[in-house]
C-alpha cells in the first residue's frame, strides 16, 4: 500500500516545485524617447525667445481649421535668424539712363502707353514707296519697326497683369500699321533677290562678264566699241588752223559726189534719159 502512495506523493510534489520559485523583474534593453525624436543637444536654444523643449501644449503645430501656424522658429541652429533690412536702408542702385532696356518702353514714368497716345499714328509704307529706298534705309526702318511692336508688347503684357481693361483696341491697330510696313520691307527684298537670281543666270551666259573673280569683271569686245582715239590725235583736231580746215573742206566735198561714170543707166534722172 505505501509503495503505491509514494509514487503519486512525489509528483505532486514535482507539480508544485515551479509554484515555489520566486518571481523575476523583466528590464527591457530598448530605450525609450519622447515624442520628438531630436537629439537632445540639438534642441538646447539659447538664444533669446527660445522656445521649451516640453510646452505641453496639445494645440501646439499647424492647424488647418484656425489658420495658425508654427509659433517658433524651427531653426536646429543656436543662432538667431538673420532679419531683412528695410527697403529705406538699402542703398541706392545706380543705373544708366541710356540702356537699351528703355527702348522697350514708350516712356520712363509709366509702363504703357495711354490710348490716346496709342491712337496717334500714320499708316504702314506701301510697296512702291519702299521700292525707292536702299538697303540702309531698309535695314533702319525694320529694326525701328522690331523696336516698336516690343514696345507694344511691353504694354499689353503690363495692362494684363495689371488689369487695366483698356488700351488693347488702339494698341492692336497700331500694331497692324506696322507689321503692314514689315510686310512690304520683305517684299521689295524678295523682288530684289529674284532680280539679282535673274541678272547673274544672263551673267553665265555674256562672253564679256566674267563672274570668277580673276581679273576684270567686264571685257567689252572690240567691235562693240568705236577704236580709241588718242590724246594727241583730239588736240591736235583741236589746234588746226582754219585754212587748213577750209583747204580740207573741197576735197571731202568731192569725195562725197559720186563719179558719173559710174552711175547706172537705172539710176539717172528722167531728163537726161528723154535727151
Amino acid at each position: 500500500m505505501a509503495s503505491a502512495v509514494r509514487p503519486s506523493v512525489g509528483a505532486v510534489t514535482r507539480l508544485a516545485a515551479p509554484l515555489r520559485q520566486q518571481p523575476q523583474l523583466v528590464v527591457s534593453k530598448i530605450q525609450t524617447a519622447p515624442l520628438s525624436t531630436t537629439a537632445t543637444l540639438l534642441k538646447r536654444h539659447k538664444y533669446l525667445g527660445a522656445r521649451d523643449n516640453k510646452d505641453h501644449n496639445k494645440k501646439r503645430g499647424e492647424s488647418a481649421l484656425r489658420r495658425t501656424g508654427t509659433r517658433w522658429r524651427l531653426s536646429m541652429s543656436d543662432e538667431p535668424l538673420p532679419k531683412p533690412v528695410p527697403k529705406s536702408e538699402l542703398p541706392a542702385v545706380e543705373t544708366d539712363p541710356n540702356h537699351g532696356l528703355w527702348e522697350f518702353f514708350a516712356s520712363r514714368t509709366t509702363v504703357a502707353a495711354t490710348p490716346e497716345e496709342d491712337a496717334k499714328h500714320g499708316r504702314g509704307w506701301a510697296v512702291e514707296e519702299l521700292r525707292h529706298k536702299s538697303w540702309d534705309d531698309l535695314h533702319k526702318l525694320w529694326w525701328v519697326c522690331v523696336k516698336e511692336r516690343n514696345r507694344i508688347a511691353t504694354g499689353n503684357w503690363e495692362r494684363n497683369k495689371s488689369k487695366l481693361g483698356f488700351g488693347e483696341s488702339e494698341a492692336d491697330r497700331r500694331d497692324r500699321e506696322v507689321r503692314i510696313t514689315m510686310r512690304g520691307i520683305k517684299h521689295v527684298l524678295t523682288e530684289r533677290l529674284y532680280a539679282w537670281e535673274d541678272a547673274v543666270a544672263l551673267a553665265k551666259n555674256d562672253p564679256e562678264i566674267d563672274l570668277s573673280g580673276n581679273g576684270p569683271a567686264f571685257t567689252p569686245t572690240q567691235y562693240l566699241e568705236d577704236e580709241p582715239v588718242s590724246a594727241f590725235e583730239v588736240a591736235k583736231t583741236k589746234t588746226a588752223s582754219p585754212e587748213a580746215t577750209e583747204a580740207e573742206a573741197p576735197a571731202a566735198a568731192a569725195a562725197a559726189t559720186p563719179d558719173p561714170a559710174t552711175i547706172t543707166p537705172a539710176a539717172k534722172p528722167q531728163s537726161e534719159a528723154r535727151v
